[in-house]
């Protein structure tokens, strides 16, 4: 468990970095492990824990906004003077978003899974990510908090990052952002609906996988890649926060640009 394997501590790192900046975690952890000739019901079970470390750093970073906005919503259920409070609003436009999550994602399971396997469908999904992004600078600042209607469309987006090479905080954010929200809102909320829908998709396949017996294979060295995506996803969410309100979006549009082709041609050069 406590063997240091540099395959499993590379993943762990590229989740961890990759996982919130704007530039798909799904998508280089699908590269690398091809790369590496990884596969089976163990990555599977690898794949998960690195989404619950990084998961952690989420619930980590925003400690202070999740009691401030639960604490609301749970006072407005019990108290109906309590719901002109943000905490109400807030509590059900994060579940308004996860819910279009599920309903746009659990159908593309199927799909999602094969795309896992190509280089050319993460590539594609890389230049989508970044269109989405040197589209953002276009949109005019606003200045709305999240609603209903606004929630609905943005855990669409959400749904519709399962693909990999899409990028989940640059979709949402980037949908939140052409809504009208504020700069700084879009990014809270981008985060604050990530943990129902990585929480709910960790414990569906944490129960496919008890089935299988696949949670009884971790590879080698998983408790340094662990580590390594918590501590370097907590980073990276300092790192996006800052990107973010400042508007340096180009920079992302052009690493995932300069991949996807990369990966497109490569993969059409070795027959893939």
């Amino acid at each position: 468990m406590l063997n240091f394997r540099w395959e499993t501590f590379i993943l762990g790192v590229v989740q961890g970095l990759c996982e919130f900046l704007p530039v798909s975690s799904s998508g280089h952890l699908a590269l690398l492990q091809n790369r590496f000739g990884l596969g089976g019901e163990g990555l599977l079970a690898f794949d998960l824990l690195l989404h619950c470390a990084t998961l952690l750093a989420v619930l980590i970073f925003f400690r202070r906004d999740l009691c401030v906005l639960a604490s609301g919503w749970f006072r407005g259920c019990v108290r109906r003077s309590a719901r002109g409070e943000e905490g109400w609003r807030y509590g059900w436009a994060v579940l308004a978003a996860t819910a279009a999550t599920g309903a746009a994602a659990l159908p593309l399971k199927g799909a999602v899974e094969s795309a896992m396997q190509s280089q050319i469908a993460v590539g594609s999904g890389l230049l989508v990510t970044a269109g989405l992004l040197f589209l953002v600078p276009l949109f005019p600042e606003g200045e709305r908090r999240p609603y209903l209607g606004t929630a609905l469309l943005v855990g669409l987006a959400q749904g519709l990052a399962v693909f990999p090479g899409v990028s989940r905080s640059g979709a949402t954010i980037a949908a939140g952002l052409f809504l009208g929200l504020a700069v700084a809102e879009a990014f809270r909320f981008s985060f604050l609906i990530s943990i129902p829908a990585i929480l709910g998709a960790s414990l569906l396949e944490a129960m496919r996988l008890r089935k299988s017996g696949g949670l009884s294979s971790l590879p080698e060295g998983w408790v340094w890649a662990a580590l390594a995506a918590f501590v370097l996803g907590w980073l990276a969410l300092i790192l996006l926060r800052r990107l973010v309100l400042s508007g340096r979006w180009v920079y992302f549009g052009l690493y995932c640009l300069i991949l996807g082709i990369f990966v497109i041609v490569s993969s059409v050069g070795l027959g893939f």
